[in-house]
Order: structure tokens, then C-alpha cells, then sequence
């Protein structure tokens, strides 16, 4: 059943929005624009497979303290479609350019295989007197995705990455406290 997800995953995670962005813009220049969509698709395909390598070890040191290894392909899917929310929403030429285009694919398919540790659904756990405020803000955010779809996703896109150096630094903290624990006093 994992194996299955995972191949519908990387389908719909990977190859999907590289022929998207393909047929979208980067065909206009074919040998880069395969080799960045081959890229990022086989970079989604990697990540799902360490992901299922993984998924039982329950020693694995990023996701005992709540944390992923690289970006998750879902996540990673909606990053590479920024410049086409970007194009969607300025009707700007220069979010279109494949050479921009095969960059961000290559780049957002590096984050995806890296060892960054990024924040997992599973660390946030918003205290009781929060709780409210947060169902609110998916109410919100669902809300702004029906009325501004192509801004709520830049939006969230940015915070996404915004969020990226708070995971990474967050994950330096834990992993040094949990060294200071092991060593002997």
C-alpha cells in the first residue's frame, strides 16, 4: 500500500507538475526545460523513496524530534508552480522565461532530496487558549483560496519559504540539547 501511495505521489507530485511547467513554459527551450522537468520528477521520486526507506525506522533523528528530511513533495509541488502564480497574477513575461523557469525546478527538486530539516503538521501543537484562533486562520486562509486563489497561494508559498531558515534553525537547537543530554555529567 506505502509503495502504491508513493508511486501515485510522485504521478501527481512529480511528473504532473513537470509537464505542466514543461508544456507551460519551458518548452521553448526543449534541452533545458527536460532536463529541469526530468530533474525535479526524478528528484520527487528519490524523496518519496528515502521517505519509505525511513518510514520505520523509528530512530530516525529528524522525525523523532518532528521534523522532515528536504521538503515534502506536496509541499515541493506547489513551490514550483510560484512563477506560474507569479505569471497568473503580474501577466509579467519574465516569471515565464525557462531559463528562470529551469532554475526554480532545479532548485525547488534539490530541496526536496536535501537533508534540510523542514517542519512537520505533526510539531505545530498550538496551545488550548490558541486552538480558536487557529481554526480561524485555515478558515481564513480556505476563505482567501476561493476568493484570491492566485495571491493566497503566492502567499503561502512565501511563508513556506520564509519558514524554511526557522526549521533549519529550530532543528540545530534540538539536535544540540539532545547532544548535551547524552553526554555524561
Amino acid at each position: 500500500g506505502a509503495e502504491l501511495d508513493s508511486l501515485a505521489d510522485n504521478v501527481s507530485f512529480g511528473v504532473a507538475p513537470a509537464l505542466i511547467l514543461f508544456m507551460w513554459s519551458l518548452d521553448d527551450l526543449p534541452r533545458v526545460g527536460w532536463f529541469a522537468a526530468l530533474a525535479y520528477a526524478i528528484a520527487c521520486a528519490l524523496r518519496l523513496a528515502r521517505f519509505n526507506a525511513q518510514i520505520d525506522l523509528p530512530d530516525e533523528p529528524r522525525k523523532t524530534a518532528g521534523f522532515f528530511t528536504g521538503v515534502p513533495a506536496p509541499v515541493g509541488a506547489g513551490l514550483v508552480f510560484l512563477p506560474l502564480y507569479l505569471w497568473t497574477v503580474s501577466d509579467n513575461e519574465l516569471f515565464r522565461d525557462p531559463r528562470l523557469v529551469s532554475v526554480w525546478l532545479v532548485a525547488m527538486a534539490f530541496l526536496m532530496i536535501s537533508n534540510v530539516a523542514t517542519m512537520s503538521w505533526g510539531k505545530l501543537r498550538p496551545r488550548r487558549a490558541l486552538r480558536l484562533e487557529v481554526i480561524a486562520l485555515f478558515g481564513l486562509v480556505g476563505a482567501a483560496l476561493i476568493t484570491e486563489p492566485w495571491w493566497t497561494l503566492i502567499a503561502i508559498c512565501a511563508v513556506y519559504l520564509a519558514l524554511l531558515p526557522v526549521g533549519i534553525f529550530n532543528y540545530a537547537k534540538v539536535k544540540r540539547q539532545r547532544v548535551q543530554a547524552d553526554q555524561p555529567a
